[in-house]
């Protein structure tokens, strides 16, 4: 039991490594593509380092300890995005970041593992219960990640917004309620998905009044995204189609894209380590994520069970959404590669994340060691 626990963190913990070294050849590569990126290998570095430190100290405290006390920690999580909208630092039209001195942290990234602790305590408490209004459940949790939604579409942050949800929908569904629910709610989402874009298409002007004009143009990027005409996405896909197998190395300047070391990294990886690079980095996504998976089956306490499936579902919706972002086949909206794009805020949630799941995951083989 001890060798396959040992064997579990070891597939988590040296495909992470790898990824970050990955990493950080990217943000030394992205110095010479720009000055504004000179920082960047010194800072993932400083976050990559503070990340494991947060990892070795999650091994010493309980995770429902942490979660226990969710309440509080989405309560003071609401509050910083409502203040964010008041002093929050506006950069690319988007007041998502508070600039702390030379840092900058981003309670967008904060509110998702907030989300998923706080959901996890409703949702397990639910279930020890034995209570059977599953749809006060439902409205429940929806409105508990509404709240987070609003205020974090109003910086404007959509990709954090999809995050909330997908968070929610996953660990509503792996909960085990009836199954009509959702359809009903698939039902309720289509037809206000027909009203909304029946407005944005048929009735522009009332879509403007109503939504304002920042959110129309946020649509039309949305709904546009296949023209592939933004300079972003062109350049992102000249430099994908030109790098061969190998890649062109690290100390080349390749075409430059905006937003390389953090939306579209997985581009800026394709041209410095080519198809075979790429298909590395997948490959070590998949290790951990199957890992992980694997690992809920000897989980036997709820709400450790329903944060794990908050986390790897949002883990996974990251690497899908931002891959095939950066292959042009989804709309780009902002959502980075974890451990592998640049960033505080959002490296050092799934440096917690991963933390609290190593933990659960140990604790589980000790207590199911126990009773074998």
């Amino acid at each position: 039991m001890k060798a396959n626990k040992l064997f579990k963190n070891v597939l988590i913990i040296i495909p992470l490594l790898i990824l970050m070294f990955y990493s950080l050849l990217n943000m030394k590569n992205a110095a010479i593509i720009r000055d504004i990126y000179k920082n960047f290998f010194n800072r993932q570095l400083m976050w990559f380092i503070v990340g494991f430190l947060l990892i070795i100290i999650l091994q010493f405290i309980k995770p429902q300890k942490i979660i226990k006390y969710s309440f509080i920690y989405y309560i003071l999580g609401n509050v910083l995005l409502l203040f964010l909208i008041v002093f929050g630092k506006e950069v690319n039209g988007a007041k998502a970041w508070f600039n702390i001195g030379f840092l900058n942290f981003q309670p967008s990234e904060v509110m998702k593992i907030i989300l998923i602790l706080y959901l996890a305590k409703i949702i397990s408490e639910f279930k020890i219960n034995k209570r059977k209004d599953e749809l006060k459940l439902i409205f429940k949790v929806l409105l508990i990640t509404l709240i987070p939604a609003l205020l974090t579409f109003l910086e404007p942050d959509t990709g954090a917004v999809i995050i909330y949800f997908v968070i929610a929908f996953i660990m509503l569904f792996l909960s085990k309620i009836k199954k009509q629910w959702f359809i009903y709610l698939f039902v309720f989402i289509f037809i206000i998905a027909i009203l909304f874009f029946t407005l944005y298409f048929k009735e522009k002007d009332l879509f403007i009044n109503i939504f304002g004009t920042k959110f129309f143009y946020r649509m039309d990027r949305l709904i546009d995204f296949k023209s592939q005409n933004g300079l972003q996405l062109e350049n992102a896909l000249i430099s994908i189609g030109s790098s061969g197998l190998i890649g062109s190395g690290i100390h080349k300047v390749t075409l430059y894209f905006p937003e390389a070391p953090t939306d579209f990294i997985y581009a800026m990886s394709l041209s410095n380590f080519g198809l075979i690079g790429g298909l590395n980095i997948i490959l070590l996504y998949l290790i951990i994520d199957l890992t992980i998976l694997l690992s809920l089956k000897k989980i036997n306490n709820i709400s450790y069970g329903m944060f794990i499936v908050g986390f790897i579902g949002m883990f996974i919706f990251q690497q899908f959404q931002n891959i095939f972002m950066n292959l042009g086949l989804l709309p780009i909206i902002g959502i980075t590669l974890p451990f592998l794009s640049y960033g505080g805020s959002s490296n050092l949630i799934y440096f917690l994340c991963i933390g609290i799941t190593l933990k659960i995951i140990n604790d589980s083989y000790k207590f199911n060691n126990l009773i074998d």
